[in-house]
């Protein structure tokens, strides 16, 4: 099997040949504004029928041609699903490598481990692709950049799904703060709340028939497999996934970073928690506090994954408070509250029920526009992503400094320009990880 240098090795040996190997009648698919845009969706457990209810809703605009997993009874599940909702069998495909090397294939969307984010992203950029990435973008500090970096080299349309960004209730609140709703906001916090079970004790155990782990494992180095990873409790093994505050405290705190008009780093990231709940593999805290202090302003992130006590009456949202009122956010709505407390405004999106924080696909009207906003952008080059990678990759930077503050269990002093560690090499020596030898990601 090819490694990840070997692969880009031969992406980069037909990259010159590119534009001239793309017949024109592939260009203008993806290039006409009454074409469909083809899509591959990667990673298919849980979030990926989000990706697919969103394609679904934008199907005038997108075909899913290709899906693909290591997992063949995953696989086959989604395949199912795929040419029932979209009326058209998808080709189905367990290396993601042969869908890149597929000229047919114009977008990405991943939907896979946070550890595959960022090495899947440039892989796909480097192929020609553009990409639709869930959040986190990145596993950790290095890869934030780097997947950065990679976006401007290869020019692709590259869309972190944080889709709350094209919220419309979102858009309109936030715009109203900053046209001074509650005067001067200064404070922002965030929450999340859930009722988690325990993962267990896992057991080493024969991988299934079903099951490419060598390829799961992908850029990670190698370990044996256990019976409580696959597929979905790898959220909580450091190798592989970036604890509650990046799976879902990236969505709020990112929320909080717009409101408050911060668009660089914080002087200073605290956190302080731990695995209070169960005893078992989890490696990441049940419950965390974590604050991010920039000039003049406030940032805070609650966390408690196994208690579903509400803030708010909300499992999930955040708060801003400012000179002259708060505003509370959540996916359902808003609420502006005057300085003691009394609410003057309401609204509440037109839809029966609540969000709840136990749902893990998350299909929702948001998340459509999101995908909207990303074949607009594909379709009509120079239209405005809702969520950039350069600023998108900034809220998960913060909470991946907020995972090093709690790994080192203290306060970490932060660069806001650049967003590196003040005089702190025990810091600085976490920004990365150890990659698989072969597979380690970067730009050719």
């Amino acid at each position: 099997m090819l490694t990840r240098r070997e692969f880009s090795k031969t992406i980069a040996a037909s990259a010159a040949g590119l534009a001239m190997s793309t017949t024109a009648k592939s260009y203008a698919r993806v290039m006409g504004s009454n074409e469909r845009v083809h899509c591959a969706v990667i990673g298919l457990n849980s979030r990926a029928y989000a990706h697919l209810s969103s394609l679904r809703a934008n199907r005038n605009a997108a075909a899913i041609t290709h899906v693909v997993d290591v997992d063949s009874t995953i696989l086959a599940k989604f395949a199912a699903s795929t040419e029932k909702q979209m009326g058209t069998a998808p080709k189905t495909e367990g290396d993601f490598r042969k869908v890149l090397e597929n000229k047919d294939v114009d977008v990405i969307t991943i939907a896979t481990p946070d550890f595959w984010h960022t090495p899947m992203a440039i892989m796909g950029m480097q192929a020609g692709k553009d990409v639709y990435v869930e959040k986190p973008c990145s596993h950790n500090l290095h890869e934030a950049e780097l997947i950065v970096a990679a976006q401007k080299k290869y020019g692709k349309v590259l869309q972190m799904g944080n889709q709350q960004r094209s919220s419309p209730h979102t858009k309109e609140i936030v715009g109203q703060i900053h046209s001074g709703l509650i005067g001067r906001a200064y404070y922002a916090k965030a929450w999340y709340t859930n009722n988690r079970g325990t993962m267990g004790t896992g057991k080493l155990a024969p991988t299934p028939a079903t099951l490419n782990w060598d390829l799961w494992q992908g850029p990670a180095p190698r370990r044996a497999y256990k019976d409580n990873v696959h597929p979905y409790n790898w959220h909580w093994l450091k190798i592989y996934g970036t604890g509650e505050t990046l799976n879902n405290g990236t969505h709020e705190v990112d929320v909080c970073r717009w409101a408050l008009e911060v668009p660089g780093y914080p002087s200073r990231v605290t956190a302080s928690g731990g695995r209070y709940h169960f005893k078992d593999d989890w490696e990441f805290y049940d419950t965390l506090n974590t604050s991010f202090e920039y000039d003049g302003k406030l940032i805070e992130w609650e966390g408690r994954c196994c208690n579903d006590m509400p803030i708010y009456n909300r499992e999930r949202g955040l708060a801003v408070y400012g000179t002259t009122g708060a505003v509370i956010i959540d996916r359902d709505g808003y609420e502006i509250h005057d300085l003691k407390g009394k609410m003057v405004k309401e609204y509440k999106i037109p839809k029966e029920g609540k969000t709840s924080s136990s749902d893990t696909v998350g299909a929702d009207s948001m998340t459509d526009l999101h995908f909207a906003n990303l074949l607009d952008a594909i379709k009509t080059p120079g239209t405005k992503l809702d969520s950039p990678i350069d600023d998108a990759s900034k809220s998960v930077a913060i909470l991946l400094m907020s995972n090093i503050a709690y790994e080192l269990k203290r306060d970490l002093k932060v660069h806001p320009e650049n967003g590196t560690f003040v005089n702190d090499p025990a810091a600085t020596a976490l920004r990365g990880r150890l990659y698989e030898k072969g597979w380690e990601p970067k730009l050719t």
